[in-house]
This record gives structure tokens, C-alpha cells and sequence, in this order.
């Protein structure tokens, strides 16, 4: 009776546990496990080390103020200048007009696929986001040169397309899918006993939705703007395709339709060509510690509101009660707080536009104002309920038309460069003509390799957190690196692998330099996924493996492990379509544009889709059908694998339910 009292005291991860073992082989497994865990934040380290390493020079010989703040960016001039002040700037720039464009887009979708829609339309919307997630960067950018610019050339009568305002529209849809994703989980998080109070009180679905449940969501909603913003801030290849590239600072300020150039793109132009040890060279190491700064401080705000959710909807005490609570009088308190926020936030937004949009669309942001003020509130509540629905409507349906739009023009174009020749071929004449097996090849055994390294670390990583340890110091650290590796930009992991395998350990340009450097770019993806995927076996399962005799590691491996799989399957999925799609990390480390051999060893260079797609697109003329080819082969390579990981999850959740 005794021993059945204690046993209920104990916790399966409690290392006093009765049935635990405390064999060498069992310490053995714990101690690899753990420095799985440890290697996420040693990775971080290594990245600011060499950073640091070959970007601290910068700052000696140029001055950490004039490197921040000068006002002109020329390496190839006579007297050579590095300030980043137009850099900086211009990546802000466009982050801010990607933001005004993502974010209503973002939440009035987020509220339809929440709150409007039906199960059976919400599970038609919700894959068609995360394949808007899903396609390349590159093929992005690549329909932004040939499409996005094109039009703003001919709509607005410019030299040129390549603008602030084309960088702006393009980050904005690819930030589109992270800020539908995470709002939508926040406003879902919100209980309905919320939506169940309101209503009864006699307000309209649309009162509740606009003055109960995005209230209630307002932080996650924070957060999913924040983290859309750090999606766009580190952003490459896109940018660099269609921004026309100019260190300048647009004059006057708020002129959208200037050439602009990004941190990010800075580094992608210059850092294949620099000669290694230069000041040059230092200064883009100063440039993307610059960057890597910026996004951290984004990424950690973002994790510091969600936890600060997290923190609000669990807690100790609450026994036997759902993770919510209605709402006391000090609830009604602060959300008066946030009433008043939201009215100086309004206020920041609009001098925001007087500031950095043009007089055209000032004047429609305050006829916009006019018509809500005195014309909008004087509806009575049905009327404004179908105001409303008309606009969320719209959100949704510009963001399945971007998509339309961009998928049509893609496979449309693409078709008629299929054949076997083009899937087989090797390239000929810089790639007009010939095909792209070997960027086919290359592509492969660039996923394979990044997957064969990333995989088990990120899978021992999350046992660990998950299975040998509670909530504490070193918990916190290993995710809080595990959450910068994450949100570290791809570039910067090109220049990690550049600086570090490629030049300190002398492996040069090769596979197996590509093949690590998106191991660790894909490994807090494969390390999250299997995090949720082990917390969601019950812990049932665990206590009556150990009250059968066997061992921590054998109740891990043969009991723990087989549920959890079709989300570690999942996890490992998105993250070959991740890694397939990438061109920033694989640039400076393992690709060539083209070659008439597949490599032989590790050490061989490779050709690969993204990289063959971005050369064709960018210094390849008359290209066009092998451009809209390559594009088409790399979009369905990926959504093919985007495909697999929602049908795999999909049949989970039924396997759940049933």
C-alpha cells in the first residue's frame, strides 16, 4: 500500500524512479543523448565564433560607428567605403512594407480558417497554405523577376521593375503562410467558453470576433507578425532577384518604387567573389553579424511572447480544470490596457505611412479613417457583420489567388520543356539547352546527405529533453539555442559553412560541406517535430514499461518510439523539402553551375536545382524554357514532399481520432 502511494508520486522522467535503471549501458545512451542536445547550442556558439572571428576586423579598421553608419557601401571603388547604413535600412524598408501587406492578409485569413469556415473547406485552405509555405525561395524569386517586375514596369511606366516595392510584395507572400499559421493557433487557442459568453449577452458572431477572440489572441497575433517579420528580414534569394540591388537610400524616403539593396542580398552578390582575408571580406562578415543580431533580437521577442502564453494558459494549480479560465474583473482590467495599446499602436502605424508610403496612399489611409469614423460605426451590427465577412473573405481569396497565380504561370511555362532528354540530359550551352540530371543528382544527394547527418542528432536531441529531463537551466539554454538556430537566416548558415568548412578545415567547395551545412539548418525542424511527437504518447505507456522491469532506454526504444513515429516521419519529411529548396546555404559551399559529371566522391562539387535555377535566371539569357523547366522540376520535387508530410499527418490524426 505504501509502495503503491509513492509509486503515484513519482514521475515516469523522475530519475529516483523505482523501475529506472542505473546500468552502465543506460548512462552510456544518457550521455550521447545529451550531447545530441548540447550540440544545437554549440552550433550557435560555433556560428557567432567565426562571425565574430573574421567580422571583428571589419570594425577595427574601419570603425564600429562609420561601419554602422556610413552612408555609402562601395568595395570597388578607388578609396573603398563600408558603411551600412543604406543596408540596413533598406532591409527595414522592405520588412516594413512586407509586414503592411502580410499582416492584415495574414489575420483576416487566420480568423476565416478559424473561426468562418467549415471543417470541410478549412481542410481544403489549410494544405493550400502550407504549400504556399513550400515552394522555394529561389522559385519565388524567379517568378518575381520574370512576372512581378514585368507588371510593375508596365502598370506604374518605370525603367525598371526591380524596387522596394517588388521586394516588399514578394517577402510579404512568402511571410504570409507564418503569420496564418501561428495567428490561427493563437486564436484557436482562445476558450470557447469566451465565444459561448459573448454570444449569449447578445453580440454578433462578428462583435465576438473582433471584440472577445482577437483580443484574447492579441499576443499570439504579436508574435506571428513578429516571426513573419524575422522570415522576411532573413530572406535571400528572393530579394536579390527582384530589388535591382542598389546601396542606396531611397530619396525621398517613402519613394517604394527605388532600387534597394538588403543585408541579406549584399551578401549573396559579394561573398562569391571576395578575395579571402580581405577587408572586404571582413566587412561582409561584419554584415552578416549585423544580420544575425537583428534576426536574433526579432526571434527571441517572438519567443518571449509565446512563452509568455504559455506560461498564462498552464499553470501548477489549476487541478482538474481546463487550461483556461473565464475571465475576472482583473482580466476585463488589462484588456482595457491593451485597448488603449491598440489605440496608440494605430497611431504609430499611421504616422508609420505618412512616413514611409507615398501621397497616394496616405490620402487613401485617411479616407480609410474618415469612412470608419463616421460612417462604418454608425452600421448597425448585422450590417457591419457582413462589411466584415466581405473583407475576411477577400484575404482568404487573395492569398488562393497568389497562389493560383503563381503555380498556373509555373507549370503552365513548364510543361513544354518535360521530356526525357530535359530529366536526363546534361546541360549544353550554359543551359539553354540539354537537361538537368545532374542538378537532378545533386539535389539528392544533397538532401539525402543533409538528412542522414541532421536526423539521428535532432531525433537523441529531442529524447533527451523529452525523456531524461525536467524543466530547468540547462532545458531552457539547449531550446533557447535550439530557437536561434531556427530562426538564424540561411545565408548566414552559408557563410558559417564557408568560413568554416570550406576554408578552416579545408574541405573546399564539395558535397560533403553542402551536405552538413543543411544538416544544420534543417536540425531544429527534425529536433521540434520529434519534441511534439514524443509528448504526445501517453505517459501510461511509459509507466507500465517500467512496472514490467524493462529499462529507461529499452521503454524509449521498443515502447515510446513506435507511436511517436509518423510525427518524427513528418518532421524528417518537411525537413528534405526544406533542405531541396534551399539555395543561400549550398552557394558558397558545395555547388557549381554546371558540370558534365556527377561527383565521384564527397569531396567533388555538385550542380543543383536551386542554385542551376537561380544562375539560368539571373545571368542566362535567352534561357527561358530551360528557366520555366528547371523551376517546374524543383516545385513539384518539393511540393511532392510537402504533399507526403500532410497526407502522412493527416492519416495520424484519423489513426488518433479512431
Amino acid at each position: 500500500m505504501t509502495y503503491g502511494t509513492d509509486l503515484k508520486k513519482k514521475t515516469v522522467k523522475d530519475e529516483k524512479f523505482p523501475y529506472s535503471s542505473s546500468n552502465l549501458s543506460d548512462q552510456i545512451v544518457r550521455g550521447i543523448l545529451f550531447a545530441a542536445a548540447a550540440f544545437g547550442v554549440l552550433t550557435v556558439f560555433f556560428i557567432l565564433l567565426f562571425l565574430l572571428k573574421d567580422g571583428i576586423p571589419a570594425f577595427a579598421s574601419i570603425g564600429l560607428y562609420d561601419f554602422l553608419f556610413g552612408s555609402v557601401w562601395n568595395p570597388g571603388g578607388a578609396n573603398p567605403t563600408y558603411g551600412t547604413l543604406p543596408l540596413w535600412v533598406d532591409t527595414l524598408l522592405v520588412t516594413l512594407g512586407a509586414m503592411i501587406i502580410a499582416a492584415p492578409l495574414g489575420i483576416g485569413s487566420a480568423i476565416y480558417i478559424s473561426e468562418i469556415a467549415s471543417s470541410r473547406i478549412r481542410s481544403v485552405i489549410k494544405p493550400a497554405v502550407e504549400l504556399l509555405a513550400g515552394i522555394p525561395s529561389v522559385v519565388y524569386g524567379f517568378f518575381g523577376l520574370v512576372i512581378l517586375t514585368d507588371w510593375l514596369r508596365i502598370t506604374f511606366d518605370l525603367a525598371t521593375g526591380e524596387c522596394w516595392l517588388a521586394g516588399s510584395i514578394l517577402l510579404g507572400i512568402m511571410a504570409l503562410p507564418t503569420i496564418i499559421s501561428v495567428s490561427e493557433d493563437a486564436i484557436n487557442a482562445v476558450p470557447d467558453n469566451f465565444r459561448r459568453g459573448s454570444l449569449g449577452l447578445g453580440a454578433t458572431y462578428w462583435q465576438t470576433i473582433s471584440k472577445v477572440i482577437v483580443p484574447a489572441a492579441l499576443s499570439g497575433i504579436t508574435a506571428a507578425i513578429i516571426l513573419g517579420m524575422g522570415r522576411a528580414i532573413g530572406e535571400t534569394m528572393a530579394v536579390m532577384m527582384v530589388t535591382g540591388n542598389s546601396a542606396i537610400i531611397p530619396d525621398p524616403i517613402y519613394n517604394i518604387f527605388s532600387p534597394v539593396r538588403t543585408l541579406t542580398g549584399t551578401l549573396g552578390i559579394e561573398m562569391g567573389e571576395v578575395a579571402v582575408g580581405s577587408e572586404h571580406y571582413h566587412a561582409l562578415f561584419g554584415v552578416a553579424l549585423l544580420l544575425l543580431v537583428i534576426t536574433l533580437v526579432v526571434n527571441l521577442s517572438a519567443r518571449h511572447i509565446i512563452n509568455r502564453i504559455r506560461l498564462k494558459g498552464t499553470g501548477s494549480n489549476n487541478k482538474g480544470r481546463s487550461k483556461f479560465s473565464l475571465p475576472n474583473r482583473d482580466a476585463f482590467k488589462l484588456s482595457e490596457r491593451s485597448k488603449e495599446r491598440l489605440k496608440y499602436a494605430v497611431i504609430v502605424v499611421f504616422l508609420l505611412c505618412l512616413l514611409y508610403i507615398n501621397i497616394f496612399l496616405c490620402t487613401a489611409a485617411v479616407a480609410l479613417i474618415l469612412l470608419w469614423k463616421f460612417w462604418l460605426q454608425s452600421l448597425d451590427p448585422k450590417k457591419m457583420q457582413k462589411l466584415a465577412y466581405v473583407l475576411l473573405y477577400m484575404s482568404i481569396g487573395i492569398v488562393l489567388v497568389v497562389l493560383g497565380i503563381i503555380l498556373y504561370d509555373i507549370i503552365s511555362k513548364g510543361l513544354p520543356a518535360m521530356s526525357w532528354e530535359f530529366l536526363t540530359g546534361y546541360p549544353k550551352d550554359l543551359g539553354r539547352e540539354g537537361g538537368i540530371f545532374p542538378a537532378i543528382i545533386g539535389t539528392l544527394y544533397l538532401v539525402g546527405g543533409a538528412i542522414l547527418f541532421a536526423l539521428p542528432i535532432g531525433v537523441c536531441a529531442a529524447i533527451y529533453l523529452v525523456e531524461y529531463t525536467k524543466e530547468s537551466r540547462i532545458t531552457s539554454i539547449i531550446r533557447s539555442g535550439v530557437d536561434l538556430l531556427n530562426g538564424t537566416p540561411s545565408i548566414v548558415f552559408g557563410l558559417f559553412g564557408f568560413a568554416f568548412l570550406v576554408l578552416f578545415l579545408d574541405f573546399g567547395v564539395c558535397l560533403l560541406a553542402g551536405m552538413i551545412t543543411l544538416g544544420l539548418m534543417v536540425l531544429p525542424t527534425i529536433i521540434r517535430t520529434t519534441e511534439e511527437a514524443l509528448k504526445s504518447v501517453p505517459d501510461s505507456l511509459r509507466h507500465g514499461s517500467l512496472a514490467l522491469g524493462a529499462t529507461k532506454w529499452q521503454t524509449i526504444r521498443k515502447v515510446v518510439l513506435s507511436p511517436a513515429a509518423p510525427g518524427i516521419i513528418t518532421g524528417t519529411i518537411l525537413s528534405i523539402g526544406r533542405a531541396a529548396g534551399e539555395t543561400a546555404p549550398i552557394m558558397f559551399t558545395a555547388v557549381v553551375f554546371t558540370t558534365r559529371f556527377l561527383p565521384s566522391s564527397v569531396f567533388d562539387p555538385v550542380m543543383a536545382l536551386p542554385y542551376h535555377l537561380f544562375i539560368l535566371s539571373t545571368n542566362v539569357p535567352g534561357a527561358t524554357t530551360n528557366q520555366y523547366g528547371t523551376a517546374l522540376v524543383l516545385l513539384l520535387l518539393v511540393m511532392a514532399v510537402y504533399c507526403i508530410a500532410i497526407l502522412v499527418r493527416n492519416h495520424y490524426q484519423k489513426s488518433l481520432r479512431w
